[in-house]
Protein backbone atom coordinates (compact mmCIF):
# COMPACT_ATOMS: atom_id res chain seq x y z
CA UNK A 1 0.00 0.00 0.00
CA UNK A 2 1.30 3.50 -1.03
CA UNK A 3 0.32 7.22 -0.58
CA UNK A 4 -0.78 8.94 -3.49
CA UNK A 5 -1.19 12.07 -4.32
CA UNK A 6 -4.35 13.71 -5.97
CA UNK A 7 -4.47 14.88 -9.25
CA UNK A 8 -4.07 18.78 -8.28
CA UNK A 9 -0.23 17.01 -6.81
CA UNK A 10 -1.63 17.88 -3.00
CA UNK A 11 0.48 15.43 -1.02
CA UNK A 12 -1.31 12.67 0.92
CA UNK A 13 -4.53 13.61 -0.85
CA UNK A 14 -6.31 10.91 -3.42
CA UNK A 15 -7.79 7.34 -3.13
CA UNK A 16 -5.43 6.17 -0.09
CA UNK A 17 -7.65 3.26 0.31
CA UNK A 18 -6.81 1.55 -2.50
CA UNK A 19 -3.96 -1.27 -2.33
CA UNK A 20 -1.26 -1.48 -4.08
CA UNK A 21 1.82 -3.38 -3.82
CA UNK A 22 4.69 -2.05 -2.28
CA UNK A 23 8.08 -0.69 -3.80
CA UNK A 24 10.91 -2.28 -3.99
CA UNK A 25 12.61 -1.91 -0.31
CA UNK A 26 15.63 0.14 -0.88
CA UNK A 27 18.54 0.44 0.62
CA UNK A 28 18.14 1.52 4.56
CA UNK A 29 18.49 5.18 4.96
CA UNK A 30 18.33 6.92 8.03
CA UNK A 31 15.12 8.84 8.56
CA UNK A 32 16.39 12.13 8.47
CA UNK A 33 17.65 11.27 4.64
CA UNK A 34 14.62 10.40 3.02
CA UNK A 35 11.02 11.28 3.25
CA UNK A 36 9.73 8.38 1.84
CA UNK A 37 10.99 6.26 5.15
CA UNK A 38 7.85 7.96 7.10
CA UNK A 39 5.57 7.03 4.60
CA UNK A 40 7.12 3.39 4.29
CA UNK A 41 7.04 3.04 8.07
CA UNK A 42 3.72 5.16 8.96
CA UNK A 43 1.80 3.63 5.86
CA UNK A 44 -0.02 0.33 7.40
CA UNK A 45 -0.16 1.16 10.82
CA UNK A 46 -2.03 4.51 10.28
CA UNK A 47 -4.73 2.89 8.33
CA UNK A 48 -5.44 0.22 10.78
CA UNK A 49 -5.46 3.08 13.65
CA UNK A 50 -7.71 4.86 11.55
CA UNK A 51 -9.95 2.16 11.08
CA UNK A 52 -10.13 1.53 14.73
CA UNK A 53 -10.99 5.14 16.01
CA UNK A 54 -14.08 4.61 13.08
CA UNK A 55 -15.21 1.36 14.28
CA UNK A 56 -15.07 3.25 17.67
CA UNK A 57 -16.75 5.92 17.58
CA UNK A 58 -19.37 3.60 15.63
CA UNK A 59 -19.85 1.95 19.17
CA UNK A 60 -19.58 5.08 20.96
CA UNK A 61 -22.95 6.58 18.84
CA UNK A 62 -24.51 2.87 18.47
CA UNK A 63 -27.08 3.62 21.08
CA UNK A 64 -28.22 7.07 19.87
CA UNK A 65 -29.53 5.20 16.45
CA UNK A 66 -31.85 3.10 17.67
CA UNK A 67 -33.58 5.78 19.73
CA UNK A 68 -33.99 7.54 16.25
CA UNK A 69 -35.59 4.49 14.59
CA UNK A 70 -37.84 4.06 17.86
CA UNK A 71 -38.79 7.82 17.55
CA UNK A 72 -39.87 7.59 13.97
CA UNK A 73 -41.59 4.68 13.76
CA UNK A 74 -43.88 5.31 16.78
CA UNK A 75 -44.96 9.29 15.55
CA UNK A 76 -45.41 7.30 12.16
CA UNK A 77 -48.37 5.52 13.80
CA UNK A 78 -50.44 8.68 13.70
CA UNK A 79 -51.09 7.38 9.93
CA UNK A 80 -49.05 4.17 8.95
CA UNK A 81 -50.72 0.82 10.53
CA UNK A 82 -48.94 -0.67 12.91
CA UNK A 83 -48.16 -3.76 11.23
CA UNK A 84 -45.64 -1.87 8.50
CA UNK A 85 -44.21 0.49 11.14
CA UNK A 86 -43.35 -2.69 13.35
CA UNK A 87 -41.97 -4.40 9.94
CA UNK A 88 -39.29 -1.74 9.44
CA UNK A 89 -38.76 -0.88 12.86
CA UNK A 90 -37.64 -4.32 13.57
CA UNK A 91 -35.78 -4.25 10.09
CA UNK A 92 -34.03 -1.20 10.78
CA UNK A 93 -32.93 -2.45 14.69
CA UNK A 94 -31.88 -5.68 13.05
CA UNK A 95 -29.13 -3.91 10.50
CA UNK A 96 -28.37 -1.76 13.46
CA UNK A 97 -27.37 -4.53 15.46
CA UNK A 98 -25.67 -6.48 12.82
CA UNK A 99 -23.39 -3.32 12.35
CA UNK A 100 -22.61 -2.88 16.19
CA UNK A 101 -21.59 -6.79 15.90
CA UNK A 102 -19.56 -6.49 13.29
CA UNK A 103 -18.05 -3.08 14.88
CA UNK A 104 -17.68 -5.43 18.40
CA UNK A 105 -16.43 -8.13 16.63
CA UNK A 106 -13.63 -6.48 15.23
CA UNK A 107 -12.00 -5.72 18.52
CA UNK A 108 -11.96 -9.14 19.86
CA UNK A 109 -10.57 -10.86 16.91
CA UNK A 110 -6.51 -10.05 16.25
CA UNK A 111 -5.89 -6.79 13.89
CA UNK A 112 -4.49 -7.78 10.82
CA UNK A 113 -3.84 -5.38 8.62
CA UNK A 114 -3.95 -7.28 5.64
CA UNK A 115 -7.69 -7.91 6.32
CA UNK A 116 -8.33 -3.85 6.76
CA UNK A 117 -9.91 -3.98 3.02
CA UNK A 118 -12.15 -6.77 4.03
CA UNK A 119 -13.60 -4.82 7.55
CA UNK A 120 -13.94 -1.83 5.43
CA UNK A 121 -15.90 -3.79 2.69
CA UNK A 122 -17.89 -5.50 5.35
CA UNK A 123 -18.72 -1.73 6.84
CA UNK A 124 -20.20 -0.27 3.81
CA UNK A 125 -22.17 -3.27 3.40
CA UNK A 126 -23.76 -2.90 6.66
CA UNK A 127 -23.89 0.84 6.52
CA UNK A 128 -26.11 -0.07 2.39
CA UNK A 129 -28.43 -1.85 4.45
CA UNK A 130 -28.89 0.47 6.67
CA UNK A 131 -29.08 3.05 3.93
CA UNK A 132 -31.61 1.15 2.42
CA UNK A 133 -33.60 0.30 5.93
CA UNK A 134 -33.77 4.52 6.35
CA UNK A 135 -34.93 5.02 2.91
CA UNK A 136 -37.95 2.35 3.54
CA UNK A 137 -40.55 4.96 5.03
CA UNK A 138 -40.54 7.32 2.46
CA UNK A 139 -42.06 4.42 0.22
CA UNK A 140 -44.06 2.33 3.05
CA UNK A 141 -44.94 5.65 4.97
CA UNK A 142 -46.09 8.17 2.16
CA UNK A 143 -49.41 6.67 1.33
CA UNK A 144 -51.95 8.52 3.53
CA UNK A 145 -49.31 11.09 5.29
CA UNK A 146 -50.69 14.37 4.37
CA UNK A 147 -48.13 16.99 3.42
CA UNK A 148 -46.83 18.26 6.99
CA UNK A 149 -46.28 14.75 7.45
CA UNK A 150 -44.40 13.95 4.31
CA UNK A 151 -42.08 16.68 5.07
CA UNK A 152 -41.71 15.53 8.37
CA UNK A 153 -40.20 12.63 6.73
CA UNK A 154 -38.06 13.66 4.36
CA UNK A 155 -37.28 16.08 7.10
CA UNK A 156 -35.81 13.31 9.33
CA UNK A 157 -34.38 11.14 6.68
CA UNK A 158 -32.07 14.17 5.66
CA UNK A 159 -31.10 14.49 9.35
CA UNK A 160 -29.89 10.91 9.56
CA UNK A 161 -28.30 11.29 6.25
CA UNK A 162 -26.63 13.99 8.12
CA UNK A 163 -25.92 12.78 11.28
CA UNK A 164 -24.51 9.82 9.21
CA UNK A 165 -22.23 11.94 7.03
CA UNK A 166 -20.61 13.31 10.33
CA UNK A 167 -20.26 9.87 12.16
CA UNK A 168 -18.60 7.84 8.66
CA UNK A 169 -16.47 11.02 7.39
CA UNK A 170 -12.96 8.38 7.63
CA UNK A 171 -13.48 6.05 4.57
CA UNK A 172 -15.21 7.49 1.62
CA UNK A 173 -16.60 3.88 0.16
CA UNK A 174 -18.51 3.63 3.89
CA UNK A 175 -19.98 7.08 3.84
CA UNK A 176 -20.90 6.89 0.20
CA UNK A 177 -22.64 3.35 0.61
CA UNK A 178 -25.16 4.67 3.17
CA UNK A 179 -26.01 8.38 2.73
CA UNK A 180 -25.73 8.02 -1.13
CA UNK A 181 -28.55 5.41 -0.94
CA UNK A 182 -30.98 7.91 1.43
CA UNK A 183 -29.51 10.72 -0.60
CA UNK A 184 -31.41 9.38 -3.53
CA UNK A 185 -33.89 7.69 -2.08
CA UNK A 186 -34.86 11.18 -0.62
CA UNK A 187 -34.24 12.76 -4.32
CA UNK A 188 -36.56 10.35 -6.09
CA UNK A 189 -39.75 10.55 -3.50
CA UNK A 190 -39.35 14.15 -3.58
CA UNK A 191 -39.24 14.49 -7.56
CA UNK A 192 -42.11 12.86 -8.04
CA UNK A 193 -44.91 14.08 -5.92
CA UNK A 194 -43.53 17.34 -8.77
CA UNK A 195 -44.41 19.84 -6.36
CA UNK A 196 -42.18 22.86 -5.71
CA UNK A 197 -41.35 21.89 -2.24
CA UNK A 198 -40.51 18.68 -2.91
CA UNK A 199 -38.62 19.49 -5.77
CA UNK A 200 -36.80 22.39 -3.83
CA UNK A 201 -36.06 19.50 -0.79
CA UNK A 202 -34.31 17.38 -3.87
CA UNK A 203 -32.46 19.85 -5.07
CA UNK A 204 -31.60 20.89 -1.65
CA UNK A 205 -30.83 17.04 -0.34
CA UNK A 206 -28.63 16.46 -3.54
CA UNK A 207 -26.47 20.08 -3.21
CA UNK A 208 -26.12 19.08 0.44
CA UNK A 209 -25.03 15.51 -0.39
CA UNK A 210 -22.02 16.82 -2.24
CA UNK A 211 -21.15 20.01 0.34
CA UNK A 212 -21.33 16.84 3.05
CA UNK A 213 -18.80 14.74 0.84
CA UNK A 214 -16.92 17.59 0.32
CA UNK A 215 -16.43 18.66 4.56
CA UNK A 216 -16.27 14.87 5.09
CA UNK A 217 -13.45 14.29 2.46
CA UNK A 218 -11.45 17.17 3.91
CA UNK A 219 -12.29 15.53 7.06
CA UNK A 220 -11.18 12.24 6.32
CA UNK A 221 -7.98 13.59 5.25
CA UNK A 222 -6.87 16.11 8.22
CA UNK A 223 -8.21 12.64 10.54
CA UNK A 224 -5.47 10.58 8.36
CA UNK A 225 -2.68 13.40 8.29
CA UNK A 226 -2.92 13.23 12.24
CA UNK A 227 -3.08 9.61 12.27
CA UNK A 228 -0.34 9.36 10.20
CA UNK A 229 1.81 12.08 11.94
CA UNK A 230 1.26 10.30 14.91
CA UNK A 231 2.48 7.11 13.53
CA UNK A 232 5.20 9.06 12.49
CA UNK A 233 6.13 10.66 15.75
CA UNK A 234 5.96 7.42 17.64
CA UNK A 235 8.19 5.68 14.99
CA UNK A 236 10.59 8.62 15.44
CA UNK A 237 10.28 8.40 19.44
CA UNK A 238 11.26 4.78 19.10
CA UNK A 239 14.00 5.16 17.01
CA UNK A 240 15.10 7.31 19.38
CA UNK A 241 15.01 5.56 22.48
CA UNK A 242 16.89 2.72 20.43
CA UNK A 243 19.66 5.22 19.87
CA UNK A 244 19.54 6.34 23.12
CA UNK A 245 20.03 3.01 24.82
CA UNK A 246 22.43 2.09 22.33
CA UNK A 247 24.43 5.05 23.02
CA UNK A 248 24.25 4.31 26.70
CA UNK A 249 25.22 0.94 26.27
CA UNK A 250 28.34 2.17 24.01
CA UNK A 251 28.94 4.52 26.61
CA UNK A 252 29.18 2.13 29.23
CA UNK A 253 31.87 -0.14 27.46
CA UNK A 254 33.64 2.81 26.55
CA UNK A 255 34.08 3.59 30.09
CA UNK A 256 34.69 0.02 31.23
CA UNK A 257 37.53 -0.52 28.42
CA UNK A 258 39.17 2.83 29.58
CA UNK A 259 39.03 1.61 32.74
CA UNK A 260 40.67 -1.14 31.62
CA UNK A 261 43.27 0.39 29.69
CA UNK A 262 44.02 2.68 32.46
CA UNK A 263 44.61 -0.01 35.14
CA UNK A 264 46.46 -2.09 32.60
CA UNK A 265 49.01 1.02 31.65
CA UNK A 266 48.99 1.36 35.44
CA UNK A 267 50.00 -2.07 36.58
CA UNK A 268 52.71 -2.79 33.18
CA UNK A 269 53.86 0.69 33.89
CA UNK A 270 54.79 -0.19 37.26
CA UNK A 271 56.08 -3.63 36.76
CA UNK A 272 58.35 -2.04 33.72
CA UNK A 273 60.17 0.59 36.58
CA UNK A 274 61.80 -2.21 38.83
CA UNK A 275 63.87 -3.76 35.66
CA UNK A 276 64.36 -0.13 34.26
CA UNK A 277 65.71 1.38 37.54
CA UNK A 278 68.24 -1.40 37.49
CA UNK A 279 69.49 -0.98 33.98
CA UNK A 280 69.66 2.87 34.84
CA UNK A 281 71.70 2.12 37.88
CA UNK A 282 74.09 -0.15 36.36
CA UNK A 283 74.63 1.64 32.74
CA UNK A 284 75.36 5.04 35.43
CA UNK A 285 78.30 2.88 36.87
CA UNK A 286 79.30 1.77 33.50
CA UNK A 287 79.47 5.67 32.57
CA UNK A 288 81.26 7.11 35.44
CA UNK A 289 83.73 4.35 36.00
CA UNK A 290 83.11 3.91 39.40
CA UNK A 291 84.52 0.12 39.50
CA UNK A 292 87.79 1.44 37.13
CA UNK A 293 88.58 2.04 33.78
CA UNK A 294 86.60 0.74 31.18
CA UNK A 295 89.12 -1.13 28.53
CA UNK A 296 87.20 -0.03 25.83
CA UNK A 297 86.64 3.79 25.50
CA UNK A 298 83.55 3.13 23.49
CA UNK A 299 81.96 1.23 26.18
CA UNK A 300 81.62 4.43 28.15
CA UNK A 301 79.60 6.12 25.50
CA UNK A 302 77.32 3.25 25.15
CA UNK A 303 76.62 2.93 28.75
CA UNK A 304 75.69 7.15 28.34
CA UNK A 305 73.24 5.83 25.30
CA UNK A 306 71.78 3.21 27.56
CA UNK A 307 71.41 5.75 30.43
CA UNK A 308 70.08 8.41 28.90
CA UNK A 309 67.60 5.93 26.76
CA UNK A 310 66.68 4.70 30.36
CA UNK A 311 66.32 7.91 31.14
CA UNK A 312 63.51 8.82 28.73
CA UNK A 313 62.11 5.35 28.76
CA UNK A 314 61.32 6.41 33.12
CA UNK A 315 59.75 9.60 32.13
CA UNK A 316 57.51 8.15 29.70
CA UNK A 317 56.12 5.30 32.06
CA UNK A 318 56.15 8.04 34.99
CA UNK A 319 53.85 10.34 32.97
CA UNK A 320 52.08 6.89 31.47
CA UNK A 321 51.26 6.87 35.24
CA UNK A 322 50.13 10.09 36.04
CA UNK A 323 47.71 9.90 32.94
CA UNK A 324 46.23 6.64 34.55
CA UNK A 325 45.88 7.86 38.05
CA UNK A 326 43.75 10.90 36.29
CA UNK A 327 41.88 8.91 34.27
CA UNK A 328 41.42 6.32 37.01
CA UNK A 329 40.17 9.09 39.22
CA UNK A 330 42.70 7.93 42.10
CA UNK A 331 44.72 11.16 41.43
CA UNK A 332 44.20 13.33 44.79
CA UNK A 333 45.91 16.36 44.92
CA UNK A 334 47.07 18.37 48.29
CA UNK A 335 45.30 21.86 48.75
CA UNK A 336 48.30 23.93 50.09
CA UNK A 337 49.07 27.70 49.16
CA UNK A 338 52.43 28.19 46.87
CA UNK A 339 53.53 31.12 44.49
CA UNK A 340 52.95 30.74 41.19
CA UNK A 341 56.24 32.79 40.70
CA UNK A 342 58.52 30.49 42.63
CA UNK A 343 56.86 27.22 40.37
CA UNK A 344 57.82 28.97 37.51
CA UNK A 345 61.23 29.75 38.44
CA UNK A 346 62.03 26.67 39.83
CA UNK A 347 61.05 24.88 36.11
CA UNK A 348 63.34 27.33 34.34
CA UNK A 349 66.16 26.33 36.65
CA UNK A 350 65.41 22.62 36.52
CA UNK A 351 65.02 23.22 32.31
CA UNK A 352 67.82 25.43 32.35
CA UNK A 353 70.44 23.22 30.72
CA UNK A 354 68.07 21.79 28.03
CA UNK A 355 67.27 25.48 26.64
CA UNK A 356 71.17 26.51 26.67
CA UNK A 357 71.46 23.66 24.44
CA UNK A 358 69.40 25.30 21.65
CA UNK A 359 70.25 29.04 22.72
CA UNK A 360 67.07 29.85 23.86
CA UNK A 361 65.93 32.42 26.44
CA UNK A 362 63.33 31.36 28.89
CA UNK A 363 61.93 35.10 29.96
CA UNK A 364 59.21 34.79 33.42
CA UNK A 365 56.87 38.25 33.21
CA UNK A 366 55.91 37.51 36.41
CA UNK A 367 55.23 39.90 39.45
CA UNK A 368 55.81 39.29 42.88
CA UNK A 369 52.73 40.89 43.70
CA UNK A 370 50.70 38.38 42.16
CA UNK A 371 49.07 36.63 44.76
CA UNK A 372 49.42 32.89 45.72
CA UNK A 373 47.01 30.04 44.56
CA UNK A 374 45.73 27.13 46.16
CA UNK A 375 45.98 23.55 44.72
CA UNK A 376 48.41 20.95 44.73
CA UNK A 377 52.12 22.33 44.42
CA UNK A 378 53.31 19.18 42.83
CA UNK A 379 50.67 18.67 40.22
CA UNK A 380 51.31 22.15 39.36
CA UNK A 381 54.92 22.17 38.98
CA UNK A 382 54.39 18.99 36.77
CA UNK A 383 51.95 21.16 34.73
CA UNK A 384 55.04 23.96 34.44
CA UNK A 385 57.53 21.58 33.49
CA UNK A 386 55.47 19.68 30.89
CA UNK A 387 54.61 23.27 29.46
CA UNK A 388 57.83 24.94 29.25
CA UNK A 389 59.43 21.38 27.81
CA UNK A 390 57.31 21.26 25.32
CA UNK A 391 58.35 25.29 24.78
CA UNK A 392 61.66 24.52 24.22
CA UNK A 393 61.46 21.38 22.54
CA UNK A 394 59.77 23.11 19.13
CA UNK A 395 61.25 26.17 19.45
CA UNK A 396 64.22 26.94 17.24
CA UNK A 397 67.50 27.59 18.12
CA UNK A 398 68.16 31.10 18.96
CA UNK A 399 64.40 31.25 19.95
CA UNK A 400 62.50 32.64 23.19
CA UNK A 401 59.84 31.39 25.66
CA UNK A 402 58.00 33.85 27.16
CA UNK A 403 55.86 32.91 30.68
CA UNK A 404 53.69 35.06 31.95
CA UNK A 405 50.69 35.38 34.58
CA UNK A 406 47.57 37.89 35.87
CA UNK A 407 44.73 38.21 36.69
CA UNK A 408 41.45 38.13 34.70
CA UNK A 409 38.18 40.11 35.23
CA UNK A 410 36.74 37.44 37.26
CA UNK A 411 39.06 37.27 39.71
CA UNK A 412 41.00 34.48 38.43
CA UNK A 413 44.77 33.72 37.38
CA UNK A 414 45.70 33.08 33.94
CA UNK A 415 49.10 31.83 32.73
CA UNK A 416 50.57 31.82 29.50
CA UNK A 417 53.62 29.84 28.02
CA UNK A 418 54.54 31.35 24.66
CA UNK A 419 56.75 30.74 22.02
CA UNK A 420 57.68 31.20 18.79
CA UNK A 421 57.97 27.91 17.20
CA UNK A 422 56.50 26.31 14.22
CA UNK A 423 53.25 26.91 15.77
CA UNK A 424 50.08 24.27 15.19
CA UNK A 425 47.77 23.87 12.34
CA UNK A 426 44.31 25.12 13.72
CA UNK A 427 42.48 21.90 12.88
CA UNK A 428 44.80 20.20 16.00
CA UNK A 429 44.25 22.56 18.59
CA UNK A 430 42.00 19.93 20.69
CA UNK A 431 43.72 16.76 19.28
CA UNK A 432 47.06 17.79 20.93
CA UNK A 433 45.06 18.03 24.45
CA UNK A 434 43.81 13.97 23.62
CA UNK A 435 46.49 11.00 24.97
CA UNK A 436 49.35 9.63 23.16
CA UNK A 437 48.18 12.38 20.49
CA UNK A 438 50.88 14.43 18.38
CA UNK A 439 50.87 17.00 16.45
CA UNK A 440 51.52 16.38 12.36
CA UNK A 441 54.62 19.33 12.84
CA UNK A 442 56.12 16.88 15.57
CA UNK A 443 55.73 13.37 13.87
CA UNK A 444 57.21 15.09 10.69
CA UNK A 445 60.34 16.74 12.31
CA UNK A 446 60.65 13.51 14.61
CA UNK A 447 60.46 15.19 17.96
CA UNK A 448 60.68 12.98 20.78
CA UNK A 449 57.89 12.47 22.80
CA UNK A 450 54.47 10.71 22.99
CA UNK A 451 51.57 12.71 23.45
CA UNK A 452 51.42 12.71 27.10
CA UNK A 453 52.16 16.67 28.40
CA UNK A 454 49.45 18.28 27.40
CA UNK A 455 47.21 15.42 28.00
CA UNK A 456 48.61 15.54 31.92
CA UNK A 457 48.58 18.93 31.94
CA UNK A 458 44.79 19.17 30.81
CA UNK A 459 43.58 16.44 33.79
CA UNK A 460 45.39 18.32 36.36
CA UNK A 461 43.60 21.52 35.17
CA UNK A 462 40.43 19.78 35.53
CA UNK A 463 41.20 18.41 39.07
CA UNK A 464 41.92 22.43 40.21
CA UNK A 465 38.70 23.08 38.28
CA UNK A 466 40.61 25.10 35.83
CA UNK A 467 41.04 25.45 31.95
CA UNK A 468 42.97 24.96 29.12
CA UNK A 469 43.45 26.73 25.96
CA UNK A 470 45.62 26.89 22.88
CA UNK A 471 46.40 29.64 20.46
CA UNK A 472 48.37 29.13 17.97
CA UNK A 473 49.47 30.51 14.09
CA UNK A 474 51.54 28.76 11.79
CA UNK A 475 55.23 30.20 11.40
CA UNK A 476 54.48 32.28 14.61
CA UNK A 477 54.49 30.10 17.65
CA UNK A 478 51.92 28.94 19.94
CA UNK A 479 50.52 30.06 23.53
CA UNK A 480 48.98 27.85 25.95
CA UNK A 481 46.86 29.71 28.42
CA UNK A 482 45.91 27.64 31.82
CA UNK A 483 42.76 29.85 33.54
CA UNK A 484 42.63 28.91 37.97
CA UNK A 485 39.38 30.08 38.77
CA UNK A 486 39.60 32.98 41.23
CA UNK A 487 38.56 30.64 44.39
CA UNK A 488 41.64 29.46 43.93
CA UNK A 489 43.17 33.06 44.10
CA UNK A 490 44.52 33.92 47.73
CA UNK A 491 43.82 37.57 47.34
CA UNK A 492 42.28 39.76 50.29
CA UNK A 493 42.05 39.04 53.90
CA UNK A 494 40.63 35.86 53.38
CA UNK A 495 43.84 35.36 51.55
CA UNK A 496 46.12 36.65 53.44
CA UNK A 497 45.10 34.26 57.02
CA UNK A 498 45.01 31.27 54.52
CA UNK A 499 48.27 31.72 52.79
CA UNK A 500 50.05 32.44 56.08
CA UNK A 501 53.18 30.23 56.50
CA UNK A 502 51.37 28.73 59.78
CA UNK A 503 48.66 26.89 58.01
CA UNK A 504 49.85 23.88 57.03
CA UNK A 505 48.24 20.82 59.18
CA UNK A 506 46.23 18.64 57.22
CA UNK A 507 43.10 19.19 59.12
CA UNK A 508 43.94 22.93 58.31
CA UNK A 509 43.69 22.03 54.37
CA UNK A 510 40.55 20.28 54.86
CA UNK A 511 38.47 23.08 56.04
CA UNK A 512 40.61 25.19 53.65
CA UNK A 513 39.72 23.41 50.87
CA UNK A 514 35.55 22.98 52.30
CA UNK A 515 35.72 26.76 52.79
CA UNK A 516 37.03 27.77 49.44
Amino acid sequence: MSLENNSEGLPGRGNFYSDESAPATPKKRSTFEDDSVWERTAEAPWKLELLTIFLRNQLRIAPAMPLLTFMLAFTSLMWVPPLIAMFWLAATLASQAAQIYLCANFFHKERSESKQHDWIGMMAASELVQGVCWVMPLFLFWSGANSLQAVYLVSFIMAITAVRLLVVNNFMPVLVAGTGVMTLGVAIRCASQAEPIFIALAGLIIVLEAFFLFIARQLGDTARDMVKFKAQKDTLIEELKHERDKAEAEKVKAEEANKAKSIFLATMSHELRTPLNAIMGFSEILKREMFGPLSVPAYKDYAGDIHHSGGYLLDLINDILDLSRIEAGRREIQEEPFDILACVVSARALLAGKAKEKSIAVNVEITASLPKLLGDLRGVNQIVINLLTNAIKFTPAGGQVVISAARNASGGIVMSVKDNGPGIPANELQTVLTSFSRGSLATKDAVDGAGLGLSIVKGLMDLHGGDVSILSELGRGTEVLLTFPAQRVLAGPRGEIIAAAHVQSESQRKLISITG
